[in-house]
């Protein structure tokens, strides 16, 4: 696995805590992920603190709502000069067509990759809103009108990405969260595996968060990562 496949979620509010984790792990690890939590906190300005380090950013903020204020609002956002932005997929074909319209002329560098059904959820959560499908199925009925929409990523369940990169081919890039190591707490997670099962079925970089940045010896756990 080479750096560029692990994503460190920086799943904090401090930025000086976040810094030091970016700082600390840079060298193994590329790409920082900053979620709701984080940005809320910080702001803009903490996203061009990181990439000052050279660190890329996965800017995690799962954008749904109209067409045009999605348009709008990833036009700003791409001016961070940030590698990844998510949306979600369930804000329709109209929404994401101009979501990849902005990122193609604003910031052809940016990657914008749909949501498609959260990794805490399970089929029982689906059934409670109402969905005819499971989580595998919704996943891939979202997958396929994500792509018919333009774009060229997911995140996705690591138990759905096999499925996913048959159906979507070589060169989509799916992302995905709910990744723990051996012997790692599932936490709030429903549809988990390993990091190596992850890769193994196809996922082009994996996001992890609580395993290392909860660790007792953080560096001790991302090593065990990256040899597993």
């Amino acid at each position: 696995m080479n750096p560029d496949q692990l994503i460190l979620a920086l799943d904090v509010s401090d930025a000086n805590e976040a810094l030091a984790w970016v700082r600390r792990c840079h060298d193994k690890i590329a790409c920082f992920k900053i979620g709701l939590q984080l940005f809320t906190a910080q702001g803009p300005d903490f996203v061009r603190e990181v990439r000052k380090t050279g660190a890329k950013v996965f800017l995690d903020l799962k954008l749904h709502d109209i067409p045009n204020t999605v348009a709008k609002a990833v036009e700003s956002v791409c001016r961070l000069d940030i590698q990844f932005l998510t949306i979600h997929t369930l804000g329709g074909h109209d929404m994401m067509e101009a979501a990849v319209r902005a990122v193609s002329l604003s910031a052809p560098q940016t990657t914008l990759l749909g949501i498609t059904v959260l990794t805490s959820h399970n089929n029982d959560d689906l059934d409670d809103l109402g969905f005819d499908h499971t989580t595998t199925g919704q996943s891939l009925l979202l997958a396929k009108l994500a792509k018919s929409a333009g774009l060229r990523g997911l995140v996705c369940s690591p138990q759905e990405v096999a499925l996913l990169r048959k159906e979507l081919g070589a060169d989509f890039t799916l992302v995905t969260p709910g990744v723990r190591p051996v012997g790692a707490a599932v936490n709030d997670q429903s549809r988990v595996a390993t990091p190596a099962e992850a890769l193994a079925n196809g996922s082009s970089h994996l996001v992890i968060g609580r395993p290392i940045l909860h660790a007792p010896d953080p560096e001790a756990a991302l090593e065990s990562i990256l040899r597993e």
